[in-house]
């Protein structure tokens, strides 16, 4: 029987990518309502996320998704985990709002007539039953990351996994976009390498060349994170090519 005691646990996961090591045996636990993933490009942060989401599975150790294995228990996993990735278009599938929206509960199992009731319902509740129809390029960059958004909360997920979630929008849309996460009752994973991101999260890790370089509250973290990124800032380190 699968362990029910919620939240995220890796132990010693270890992912391998062309030769190379991503993420060097993480061993978490994660239970917090409020996470940040911290780190600078390349750190493995993306990769993390994509383990705990079931996207890939470590070459060694283990992930389990309150208790469950999410890469090799899909059905599962999606109703225990969301993704909101940084480019919504990386993410949208289909040419109309309604047909997006459906699709997540289609999948699960929902009829396509229960399915785009529930979604016309949730739009109504948003304000936007007008958008049902609409093409999804008709919307701005900001409407496409609501748009998964509320794709993501239709499939009801206990933990949303949040990548770079404010990157790229303006100023208006990131207010807009941060009350709505911070009135969710989800678990949130942020991943980001912006540490105003996640200056009021529980807690804090900082990834450094797939490892843990610190774990703890953001007060702690954050300073910490904040004065090597200026460290290595200070030096013309990018010339140098990487594997």
């Amino acid at each position: 029987m699968p362990d029910p005691t919620p939240g995220i646990t890796l132990s010693a996961a270890t992912v391998i990518l062309s030769d190379r090591v991503v993420l060097d045996s993480i061993s978490l636990t994660l239970t917090e309502q409020r996470i940040g993933i911290l780190g600078r490009n390349g750190s493995g942060k993306t990769t993390l996320l994509r383990l705990i989401a079931g996207l890939i599975a470590p070459q060694q150790g283990s992930v389990r998704l309150d208790g469950i294995d999410p890469y090799s228990d899909r059905k599962a996993a999606l109703a225990a985990i969301g993704i909101l990735f940084q480019n919504p278009d990386h993410q949208i599938l289909f040419p109309t709002v309604e047909e997006e929206l459906a699709f997540g509960l289609i999948q699960s199992g929902v009829s396509q007539a229960e399915a785009l009731a529930r979604v016309h319902q949730a739009l109504a509740r948003e304000g936007r039953a007008h958008w049902a129809k609409e093409p999804v390029s008709n919307l701005s960059q900001g409407q496409r990351h609501y748009l998964c958004l509320q794709a993501v909360l239709l499939m009801q997920p206990r933990t949303i996994l949040l990548d770079e979630p404010l990157a790229g929008l303006d100023l208006p849309t990131q207010a807009r976009l941060a009350r709505r996460f911070a009135d969710l009752p989800q678990r949130l994973v942020t991943i980001t390498h912006d540490p105003a991101a996640v200056a009021a999260a529980d807690r804090v890790l900082w990834l450094e060349g797939g490892r843990i370089a610190a774990d703890g509250l953001p007060a702690d973290v954050l300073p910490a994170f904040t004065a090597e990124m200026a460290r290595i800032g200070e030096r013309d380190a990018d010339a140098d090519l990487t594997r």
